[in-house]
């Protein structure tokens, strides 16, 4: 039976993170055929593909910001945000743990996931900031990092923060300068454009599609590069 009091999903944000999932899939694929040497080395180090990873890292944290405040229409639910909130920082935990061992020195101590259930708490307070403030904090969130740096910050203990002047190696940084900056700048485009809206239409069968990715875009997440890496494996073996 649905729940009266619970606000309706919409389709829209599921079927966004479900693109943001597909450009994922194929920056990885592209690390992935680097990693088999199958393209050209130092591909996924260009600038284009490294804006495009900042482009799809950037489009995960804006649309979990925008996640929380259409998680808090009516009342934050607070069983199920630390219950989600939980899921993601285990499932940020995980990563760190499995990359330490596969990858050594560039293991991920503070990845796109650890940022995201991290912002979710810090943006409780930021809830009752109206929009105009949320897109000022945003904007200098992003762009302080850019502008100061320390040297006593460039170790991991201190590198998740943001203010490193030489950042630690990491296979995945995304620290909280400036990483908390999209997220805040969600939660302003969705008290601006998104609070009181309709659930409106599905986008047909392939927006199902996308929105069904998009609501276990988690477990996606945690799948995606062993199958895809296990697949070419098996390939390149073959092949």
């Amino acid at each position: 039976m649905t729940d009266p009091t619970r606000p309706s999903r919409l389709p829209l944000i599921d079927i966004a993170r479900g693109v943001a999932l597909i450009g994922m899939a194929v920056f990885h694929f592209t690390f992935d055929l680097e990693f088999f040497g199958l393209i050209e080395p130092g591909t996924i180090v260009s600038l284009p593909w490294r804006t495009f990873a900042r482009l799809v890292a950037g489009s995960f944290v804006f649309l979990a910001g925008v996640s929380l405040v259409l998680a808090a229409r009516g009342g934050m639910r607070w069983p199920a945000f630390w219950r989600d909130t939980g899921k993601v920082a285990a499932a940020a935990v995980l990563v760190s743990v499995v990359t330490y061992f596969a990858l050594g020195e560039a293991w991920v101590f503070f990845g796109i996931l650890h940022v995201i259930a991290v912002s979710r708490v810090l943006g409780l307070p930021a809830l009752r900031l109206p929009v105009r403030a949320l897109a000022v904090l945003g904007a200098l969130v992003w762009a302080l990092p850019y502008l100061v740096q320390f040297p006593a910050f460039d170790s991991r203990w201190l590198a998740w923060i943001g203010f490193a002047e030489l950042q630690p190696v990491s296979m995945d940084l995304e620290p909280i300068f400036p990483w908390f900056g999209p997220f805040l700048l969600g939660m302003a485009f969705a008290k601006l454009a998104l609070v009181g809206r309709r659930p409106g239409g599905d986008g047909g069968p392939l927006g199902r599609a996308l929105a069904w990715a998009g609501r276990h875009s988690l477990v996606i997440y945690l799948l995606h590069q062993p199958v895809l890496m296990g697949g070419l494996f098996v390939a390149t073996q073959l092949f």
